[in-house]
């Protein structure tokens, strides 16, 4: 035991994959110590990721004052788009060429806008509402400009503006004296929870109604093709003529069909494992069958069969030893197949039915029906598309790995 345990984790693909695969499955403990509750929603619709200072917080925080240019540096405080705007009006109607144009000097650009900017320039070609952009943008860059305080004003008794402080440029804070910060690493989702924790949990449930599954489909499929191959005659062509049927008609369209019948209240994540489970074990069955009709004559078999011992006796000491490591590896294969069926399922809207955990599928049917990719909210589904990624990549490396370590063709012996 111990050298084919060496073996195993000499093989340079499997190490790999393992290692893949802890990775992301030490991931799926995070919501243990995420401040936030799987479903709790902190925000309104998806927020970029990053650390959030509640403003009231920030102005009553102890100010410190500091010499630092940096924050009235132009480049930090113009955003790319606002470039590329400034570029395209001083290409169109401030008689500037575009080659002498670079978007990246900041400073160069801002110069030229100043001299070239007039807003009561025909700007023919623009709608209104274009016009009125630049105008603010226009005013917005005059304004970063300026090196005056900021005021901060509040509504006295008589409902009029009355200055309550000042703020000058060289004022600055100390992130540590902010209080209520907020930080989410991967963002929010478009119900305004973190993703990170939903992620971890997804991971986490996913992982375990792809080990549900797997082994379902693993157990079905030894043990049909353990007595198929075996037993042989009617029994043989009865199985062979069932793993046909499930073989012809695609598995996915009849996981469809049977989650679709159970209805939405009823498909929680065990019965949907299970269900996939019970779609998925025919190509093991087969993969079986042909092993142990490759064993059943060798000559211990013969033996056993001599000396009186029983069929199950047969199959479990002398045949199925001798397919172990293929079914380690079927059993891998199908906990990841498990995973991508259940994410194909819940992108159709047959996933999983829970109101408390999600799933990796789940996750990217709501970035989906939420548009999460036409709003250039990335962090909504590139997180999920990677972990799945991982999951599967890793298990197939694995597999890879393990198949090498036993397969005398691959090993070279």
């Amino acid at each position: 035991m111990k050298q084919i345990l060496k073996n195993i984790f000499e093989a340079p693909k499997f190490v790999i994959g393992f290692v893949l695969f802890v990775l992301t499955f030490l991931l799926s403990f995070y919501y243990i110590f995420s401040t936030f509750d799987t479903m709790e929603l902190v925000g309104s619709g998806f927020h970029a990721p990053g650390i959030y200072y509640n403003v009231g917080e920030v102005l009553n925080a102890p100010e410190q004052t500091l010499s630092y240019e940096g924050t009235k540096n132009i480049e930090n405080r113009i955003s790319s788009e606002d470039k590329e705007s400034m570029k395209e009006w001083l290409v169109r109607f401030g008689d500037v060429s575009e080659a002498d144009i670079d978007a990246n000097d900041a400073e160069y650009l801002v110069s030229l806008w100043l001299e070239k900017y007039d807003a009561t320039h025909p700007q023919t070609g623009l709608l209104n509402a274009q016009r009125n952009a630049y105008s603010r943008m226009n005013i917005a860059i005059q304004k970063m400009l300026e090196d005056d305080e900021t005021i901060i004003a509040q509504w006295n008794e008589d409902r009029q503006l009355e200055q309550k402080r000042e703020v000058l440029p060289q004022a600055f804070v100390k992130d540590t004296d902010i209080a209520g910060a907020v930080n989410f690493p991967l963002g929010t989702d478009n119900f305004g929870a973190d993703m990170l924790t939903k992620l971890s949990v997804a991971i986490g449930l996913s992982l375990r109604m792809g080990l549900i599954a797997g082994a379902i489909a693993t157990l079905i499929g030894l043990s049909l093709g353990l007595i198929a191959g075996y037993v042989g005659g009617f029994v043989d062509n009865l199985i062979t003529f069932l793993t046909n049927i499930f073989t012809v008609i695609p598995s996915f369209v009849i996981l469809i069909l049977i989650a679709n019948s159970i209805g939405q209240s009823a498909r929680g994540p065990g019965i949907v494992a299970i269900i996939i489970g019970l779609t998925a074990w025919p190509w093991t069955c087969r993969s079986v069958r042909s092993q142990v009709i490759s064993l059943r004559n060798r000559d211990h078999v013969n033996l056993s069969k001599l000396s009186g011992h029983s069929l199950p006796r047969i199959v479990v000491f002398d045949i199925l030893p001798y397919i172990a490591s293929y079914v380690v590896m079927a059993l891998i294969l199908q906990i990841s197949s498990g995973i991508l069926a259940e994410a194909q399922l819940s992108m159709l809207g047959l996933g999983p039915s829970t109101a408390n955990v999600t799933t990796l599928g789940i996750m990217m049917q709501w970035a989906t029906k939420f548009s999460a990719h036409t709003l250039g909210a990335w962090w909504a589904f590139v997180p999920v598309i990677l972990s799945i990624t991982l999951i599967t990549f890793s298990m197939n490396l694995m597999n890879t790995g393990l198949d090498q370590v036993f397969n005398p063709q691959l090993r070279g012996d």
